[in-house]
């Protein structure tokens, strides 16, 4: 991987760095461009643009910690004949822990593009692979919507590792991929996290 990191926020540049590192390690993700920067309002927000493989990483200046983030990690139920999903939310010590899970659930949406797999509706995987990372490297806490904590076992239920096999460093060797030919119109494609909660 080759990374072309910025930070123009009160976060510590090191860290942010080695966390981007440290969570992209293992896929074959190319030159990546990530720029953490101060939202405009928004509590958060993150972008991946696929064209030019670049992740931006919003934080509102405002946010107090602990911080909790409504998130799409819950198994949907069905209730009186409809599909509902309970309140999953998870609760961040400090910013660093925000800027990982928006670059994780970031990631995750490049590494679909690389898997060459459908890039729509995706919100609640990536929202799982990045919860997945800051719950076993942080030590952030899930909680359902009357406070409880929810175990592991209740959100972490998909195999999303499989799901990108194909980014994974082990399968490029095996992989030949064609030029990428990029269209004016997929340059401007690009998916959006943003919850102004």
């Amino acid at each position: 991987m080759q990374l072309d990191f910025t930070n123009t926020t009160h976060l510590d540049d090191r860290q942010l760095r080695d966390m981007v590192l440290h969570a992209t390690a293992g896929w074959s993700v190319g030159q990546v461009v990530v720029r953490v920067r101060y939202s405009r309002g928004a509590d958060f927000s993150g972008t991946c643009v696929y064209a030019t493989q670049r992740i931006y990483i919003n934080l509102g200046k405002h946010l107090r910690y602990p911080y909790t983030m409504n998130t799409h990690i819950a198994r949907g139920k069905k209730h009186l004949g409809q599909w509902v999903k309970p309140a999953y939310t998870v609760e961040f010590a400090d910013g660093l822990q925000v800027a990982a899970f928006i670059y994780l659930h970031e990631l995750y949406h490049l590494l679909v593009k690389i898997a060459a797999r459908n890039t729509r509706q995706k919100e609640t995987m990536c929202d799982r692979f990045a919860t997945r990372y800051v719950v076993a490297n942080y030590g952030a806490t899930v909680r359902d919507d009357v406070g409880a904590v929810v175990s592991h076992s209740r959100w972490d239920v998909q195999d999303l590792d499989h799901f990108v096999a194909r980014a994974n460093v082990k399968n490029q060797r095996h992989v030949v991929q064609a030029p990428l030919a990029v269209t004016h119109d997929q340059q401007h494609a690009q998916q959006l996290l943003s919850f102004g909660l």
